[in-house]
C-alpha cells in the first residue's frame, strides 16, 4: 500500500495559483472569443413562451476552438497532485454584468456555476479579475478554494478568466487503499 501525500489547505492554495499562473499564459483570449457561436449568443437572452427551452437547445460553439482551449484546460487540471478542474468563463458581448461558463472539466466543480444555467450574473471576485488583471482567491463556499486568473487576447486585453478549483482538502476515497 502506497501512501498518497496529504496536502494541507495551503499547499492546495498554492497550487492552483501556479496553475492559474500558468493558464494566464497558456490560453488564447482570441481562440476563447470564437468558441460560443454568434447563433448561440444571439439566442441566449430570448425567451419564446412556446419553448422555454429555446436558448439552451440553442447553444453551439465553434468545435475546432471549443476542443483546443478544453485540450489544454484538461493538461492544466493535470498538472495538480490532486482532483482538480480549470474551467474557462467568459463575459458576454453587450451584457457587462453578466458571464458564463464556457467550458467547465472532469469533475465538475465550480464555486459559481449554477447547473443548468446559460448564463450567471457576475460575481464581484469575477469582475475583480477582469478589471485588473490580477489573480484572486476565493474561498466562498466551504470546503473549495478556487483561483481566478485573467486569460489575455493578442492585444493584451483581458478577454475572459478561469477558475482553478479544488477542494481545500481532498476528500478521502476508501477504494484506493
Amino acid at each position: 500500500m502506497t501512501e498518497k501525500p496529504s496536502n494541507s489547505p495551503e499547499q492546495i492554495e498554492q497550487e492552483l495559483d501556479r496553475i492559474a499562473r500558468v493558464a494566464a499564459v497558456m490560453l488564447d483570449g482570441d481562440a476563447c472569443r470564437r468558441i460560443v457561436t454568434p447563433r448561440a449568443l444571439e439566442y441566449m437572452f430570448k425567451t419564446d413562451p412556446q419553448d422555454r427551452f429555446l436558448a439552451g437547445d440553442n447553444y453551439d460553439v465553434n468545435d475546432a476552438e471549443f476542443n483546443a482551449v478544453k485540450k489544454i484546460l484538461i493538461r492544466l487540471s493535470r498538472l495538480a497532485p490532486f482532483a482538480c478542474d480549470v474551467n474557462l468563463w467568459m463575459p458576454i458581448p453587450g451584457h457587462p454584468e453578466k458571464i458564463q461558463v464556457v467550458i467547465r472539466n472532469a469533475h465538475e466543480m465550480s464555486q459559481f456555476w449554477v447547473f443548468g444555467a446559460i448564463y450567471q450574473d457576475l460575481f464581484p471576485p469575477m469582475k475583480t479579475v477582469l478589471e485588473s488583471g490580477q489573480r484572486v482567491t476565493v474561498k466562498q463556499r466551504p470546503g473549495m478554494i478556487s483561483v481566478l486568473a485573467p486569460v489575455y487576447d493578442s492585444l493584451g486585453e483581458v478577454a475572459g478568466l478561469v477558475e482553478v478549483v479544488s477542494h481545500s482538502s481532498p476528500p478521502a476515497h476508501e477504494d484506493e487503499m
